[in-house]
């Protein structure tokens, strides 16, 4: 069996990647442009954390190792920027939300890279169709152990965070019901949904070994579960998140992060007692999440109260408050309320089509919304 090391971090750095959508300027479909806008951006000699992924209607954004949300933020503002003025130039915009309104995901191309071939071949169809657009938010923690132990924990709140984030109502010009389908989608994948139970680091490494020695999957990047280890880069990586539909709210999502695995590292610390809670409450409240976005009402797995998801999102605001102020993050976690206080994206982009009844002006509003600059209009002579 291989010997993973865990890279421990002595500080709750973070690490932010955002998914974003390519899509056309004319008709807001997806477009499958990723490969001239990488020739374009390596132009300018700015691709270093733009990346490629699965789809080539689909871009990623990674930010540096950061040790404060406003360094995320002067990171992604400042990649997301140039992004945009490679994309105006192309006749393209940045998707900001879950899933795609009308495209068809079987019209997508795979990006032709050997790893994801390889990923095409072994789960087929689960990720041929796998057109969506997440956030995942790194956050340091010191040891493996830690790390699984703070995956343990952060189950619990799982739901809440989802249903901050939900973003997609829609999948092939049909609503389907759901805050969040994208959620549904990943769960189609072997390796993806919430996480077993593990009891420490090297119950993980003989997991992950046992899958990859019979040919479960073809390395370790092959788990997509809500929140997991991250061994390279000695993080917690939550992943549970539809992509949101703007940076600020991206950003407050990722304060509420890095404040809940900062509290929980330091309970285990400080020697907390592990409260056993039951993955299908968490199951059941994942799914309420994915139902009904803010407007679920969720069970407390451990005391059995009800309260709905918006409730939730005050009391971890509340609890994490002192974890935020030590994080310089004070105005970041705030913002989790004011996502709370107003129609969610699912709902945004339910409002538009209801008022226009083309899910073409869903992207085109919610795209010129979403941009991190102005855009740049030709000077009248």
């Amino acid at each position: 069996m291989s010997k993973i090391e865990f890279r421990g971090n002595d500080a709750h750095t973070i690490g932010v990647e955002v998914e974003l959508g390519l899509v056309d300027e004319t008709t807001m479909e997806l477009s499958n442009s990723l490969g001239d806008l990488m020739a374009n951006l390596k132009c300018t000699d700015k691709g270093g954390q733009i990346k490629p992924e699965l789809m080539q209607c689909v871009l990623e954004i990674n930010t540096d190792v950061c040790h404060t949300v406003s360094d995320a933020e002067a990171s992604l503002r400042t990649q997301i920027a140039e992004v945009e003025t490679v994309t105006d130039q192309m006749d393209l915009r940045l998707w900001w939300g879950a899933t795609h309104p009308f495209s068809r995901w079987d019209e997508q191309k795979v990006t032709q890279d050997e790893r994801y071939l390889r990923l095409v071949d072994l789960l087929q169809d689960m990720a041929r169709r796998l057109v969506t657009f997440g956030l995942h938010v790194h956050v340091g923690v010191d040891t493996g152990d830690k790390a699984v132990m703070v995956c343990d924990r952060i189950l619990h709140h799982l739901p809440t965070i989802l249903s901050l984030s939900c973003s997609s109502p829609f999948w092939e010009q049909r609503d389907t019901g759901l805050a969040s389908y994208r959620s549904k989608i990943m769960e189609g994948l072997p390796t993806a949904g919430l996480p077993p139970l593990m009891r420490n680091w090297s119950e993980y490494v003989w997991l992950v070994n046992h899958m990859v020695d019979t040919g479960f999957i073809n390395s370790i990047r092959e788990i997509w579960w809500d929140v997991r280890p991250h061994h390279n880069f000695g993080t917690v990586e939550v992943r549970v998140c539809d992509m949101p539909g703007n940076l600020q709210d991206t950003l407050a999502i990722t304060a509420l992060v890095q404040c809940l695995v900062k509290a929980l590292s330091d309970d285990i610390d400080q020697g907390a007692y592990q409260h056993d809670c039951h993955p299908m409450m968490v199951l059941q409240n994942k799914w309420r999440s994915c139902r009904y976005g803010l407007n679920a009402r969720l069970v407390d797995t451990y005391t059995y109260e009800s309260f709905s998801a918006k409730e939730r999102v005050g009391q971890l605001v509340r609890r994490l408050r002192p974890e935020a102020e030590v994080l310089g993050c004070s105005d970041y976690l705030e913002g989790c309320l004011d996502i709370a206080s107003r129609p969610s994206w699912s709902e945004r982009q339910r409002s538009i089509f209801d008022e226009t009844q083309d899910p073409a002006e869903i992207v085109r509003t919610l795209t010129e919304l979403s941009r991190v600059q102005a855009r740049n209009t030709p000077s009248s002579s």
